[in-house]
């Protein structure tokens, strides 16, 4: 079984950020006293590192500001179970290139501490699209759990509501709508990988605008796709 090596990492945001989340937890809790955040990084390792090798590692990983000792109630921010971040692949392919062969994949969580018991606190935290919120470190094993694919499972128009909760995808009330029409269209029901495709978030605005124009555009594509539209061979046949 792979070794998980969790190694405590820098301070995951600065005083100024920090007490812009704390005024937004207090709408939840007036009473919150405290937030930490620092990130803590988790090494899936083929085999034991030799000691040059741990220094090594450790070193690559040292970056940042340290954070002072935590106190209050943890939420373990980890990229959502069954994905892989980008500054996973960045940070594994950079171990492997430094001669770090027995390092199979490197992952990284942000551990924030809270003084506070309030209901709701995980759900500000998180974005349900792409994080996951764990309660320990040792939880954090899942980040690695190896299963097979999932097949394809067909969403039912009528549970398009239901699926957007249940799979955090955070479409929007229009977006919906616009997904029952264009699937009522085309005679089918969604899978849930379309409906996940449809939902990604770009890092902006811009980039998001433009996503969800070619996913329309894609959908649109199966319900009149261009080898029907072929022109009469009398004007010049051609595909538009």
């Amino acid at each position: 079984m792979p070794e998980i090596l969790q190694l405590r990492g820098p301070r995951a945001a600065s005083e100024f950020r920090l007490a812009k989340l704390v005024a937004q937890l207090r709408k939840i809790d007036p009473a919150l006293s405290a937030l930490g955040a620092e990130f803590r990084h988790f090494v899936e390792l083929e085999a034991p590192l030799g000691a040059s090798e741990r220094a090594l590692l450790e070193g690559l990983l040292a970056y940042g500001e340290p954070s002072p000792v935590p106190e209050g109630r943890l939420y373990l921010v980890v990229p959502r179970l069954g994905t892989l971040s980008p500054w996973s692949s960045k940070a594994t392919d950079i171990a492997r290139n430094c001669g770090l062969a027995a390092v199979r994949r490197i992952e990284r969580g942000t551990a924030f501490y809270v003084r506070s018991e309030a209901h709701g606190i995980a759900a500000a935290l998180h974005d349900r699209m792409t994080q996951t919120v764990l309660s320990s470190f040792e939880e954090a094993a899942k980040l690695f759990s190896h299963v097979p694919p999932r097949p394809l499972q067909s969403v039912p128009l009528a549970g398009l509501r239901q699926a957007n909760r249940s799979l955090g995808l955070a479409l929007s009330e229009d977006e919906i709508e616009y997904l029952e029409r264009a699937y009522r269209a085309i005679g089918r029901d969604p899978t849930d990988a379309e409906l996940t495709m449809f939902a990604l978030p770009p890092q902006d605005l811009q980039r998001r605008l433009d996503h969800r124009r070619r996913a329309a555009a894609a959908v649109a594509l199966l319900h009149d796709p261009p080898h029907a539209r072929r022109e009469p061979a009398g004007h010049g046949a051609r595909l538009r």
